[in-house]
């Protein structure tokens, strides 16, 4: 990917491919214990510049930008970046609680500190929804407590499993949690509620919401005038003599 060497775009994307996910991978082990929550890659003429995102920040960077300084030496090292040409940044998440990767390895701490996986879920589901969030939902698969392993499903709220909408309001994350009776799944699904303003949420609203609006005031009705009842009072009296007769 550093090399400027010619190649053809089926090559470039399946590289481009590669490099992100070995990326991740790196960082998501490394940077587990402070909240990683992502990487986006902006490559520039001048450099290329690598956002990690996280709930902790500070650990990211380090004592006086000694981590990240030591991150970005191990990527240029790695991949073959000339000199000064890639750089690393961290950028804080805003809101902790509707990133579902955030949330999965939280609960992978919790289960590895020894904490019962109900109550565990239970924990991070209030969490997430008390945060304003629209749903939620957690798969468990493995042993648990006997031998057989067995998948626990949690939901919570609204959630949406297909269409345009479910790329921009599902944040779904998987992780694996190795315990001393074997190997547990953890995923996370969290779908994240409509902000016009597009911080805490995505700013496309949902095709089928509907709106219901506040009904208008209505004009009392008039009382028809008193000559007009006796009037008809009249011919209602005068056909019903017609009808006797």
């Amino acid at each position: 990917m550093a090399n400027q060497v010619q190649i053809s775009k089926k090559r470039k994307f399946v590289a481009d491919g590669v490099f992100y996910a070995e990326l991740n991978e790196f960082l998501q082990r490394t940077l587990a214990e402070d909240g990683y929550a992502g990487v986006e890659v902006r490559v520039t003429p001048i450099r290329t510049e690598i956002i990690i995102r996280a709930t902790r920040t500070r650990e990211v960077l380090g004592e006086k930008g000694r981590r990240i300084r030591e991150l970005t030496a191990l990527v240029q090292k790695r991949y073959g970046f000339p000199e000064n040409s890639v750089e690393l940044f961290a950028e804080r998440v805003e809101n902790r609680a509707s990133c579902a990767m955030a949330q999965c390895e939280s609960l992978r701490y919790k289960l590895l500190g020894g904490l019962a996986a109900r109550r565990a879920v239970y924990g991070v589901m209030r969490f997430v929804m008390e945060n304003g969030a629209k749903g939620c939902e957690v798969i468990i698969s493995g042993k648990m407590r006997a031998q057989r392993a067995k998948a626990m499903k949690f939901r919570q709220g609204y959630l949406i499993s297909t269409g345009e909408p479910k790329k921009h309001y599902i944040d779904e994350a998987v992780r694996h949690v190795a315990m001393r009776q074997g190997m547990i799944g953890i995923k996370v699904k969290i779908m994240m509620s409509h902000d016009p303003e597009g911080k805490m949420g995505p700013k496309m609203m949902l095709p089928d919401n509907i709106t219901v609006h506040e009904p208008k005031e209505e004009m009392p009705v008039m009382q028809p005038a008193q000559e007009e009842e006796n009037y008809y009072g009249e011919q209602a009296y005068e056909g019903a003599g017609e009808a006797e007769a």
